[in-house]
């Protein structure tokens, strides 16, 4: 089977400013280096219209009215000192939700074994009810959700590996026992949460903090302690919030991970929760800043994907 690349050209319609990190060309780089490869295993598909309703299940009704009344009709606004927005934005933001429904869809109707959305603006530092960290819509847990309210699973974990603490997931699922969140991010550093103690109202959350400056070896061995925790979940369904920021050359953070690495990352949380998931996984774009690192992670990220049986 394949594995589905679900992308949308309104991405590059989200544009930031100049000098932004978060910047259009982030998605393109990784779109382009895949159209390269060429691989007639990856099934390329566009994001889905998404509806209020599903939305409405993760963020407040409020914060959705808000945000749709945000985006400028010309220039740029702001949600957050660091969430920038243009009139091109809204479109991308709702297609970055939609996506990661696509991508379940496409999943359970067996159109492709797993998924990764290509999208942005990413989504893991925004909570119920505000943006944060270049984030809108919370897109990894619309997708959770989803799989909750539209599949009626029981069990669906999500894992970040992103350098940043996914705070807004967090908060989302915080008192959810149908929900396992697990986070490994650079700490202290922003958005300041993410310590040992936040473990969830039913033990759901787990946090593995790790000092500047952590390499390969140091990441991969306190990674034990994800799949420890997976095995013990025994999830259903696996999301990934895919941030290759932990790179080595990384301009907003201070991990040395290399591109091997998200092929090991990804194949090992495949492996172990394949008995209770039967491979279905799906991830979605979140952090990452170089733009040559993006192209290298992805596609080991990806390939670990489209090997997996």
């Amino acid at each position: 089977m394949k594995t589905g690349l679900i992308t949308s050209n309104t991405y590059q319609n989200h544009d930031t400013g100049p000098g932004h990190p978060e910047q259009i060309a982030r998605v393109k780089v990784i779109n382009e280096n895949f159209k390269k490869i060429g691989n007639k295993n990856i099934l390329w598909k566009k994001p889905s219209i998404i509806s209020d309703d599903i939305i409405k299940d993760t963020h407040d009704t409020n914060y959705l009215d808000l945000i749709k009344k945000s985006f400028p009709a010309k220039g740029f606004s702001s949600l957050d000192g660091d969430t920038i927005i243009s009139p091109g934005s809204k479109q991308a933001t709702f297609d970055a939700a939609g996506s990661i429904i696509t991508a379940i869809d496409g999943v359970q109707n067996k159109e492709f074994k797993n998924a990764f959305c290509n999208v942005r603006p990413p989504g893991h530092h925004s909570n119920q009810n505000k943006a944060a960290g270049f984030c809108i819509l919370n897109n990894i847990a619309i997708g959770a959700k989803y799989l909750l309210n539209k599949y009626k699973y029981k069990k669906v974990a999500i894992i970040d590996f992103d350098v940043h603490h996914g705070n807004g997931t967090q908060d989302i699922f915080y008192d959810n026992e149908n929900v396992l969140f697990i986070s490994t991010h650079q700490f202290p550093y922003y958005p300041g949460t993410g310590s040992e103690k936040e473990k969830g109202k039913f033990n759901n959350i787990l946090n593995i903090p790790l000092p500047a400056g952590t390499n390969s070896e140091e990441y991969l061995n306190a990674f034990e302690n994800v799949l420890k925790k997976l095995r013990e979940f025994k999830p259903e369904f696996v999301l990934i919030s895919a941030g290759f920021d932990a790179d080595f050359r990384d301009p907003l953070a201070q991990f040395n991970l290399k591109a091997e690495d998200f092929y090991i990352i990804t194949k090992r949380i495949l492996e172990t929760s394949k008995k209770f998931c039967h491979g279905k996984v799906v991830s979605i774009l979140e952090g990452g800043y170089d733009l040559q690192a993006l192209q290298d992670d992805t596609k080991r990220h990806v390939d670990a994907l489209l090997e997996f049986n």
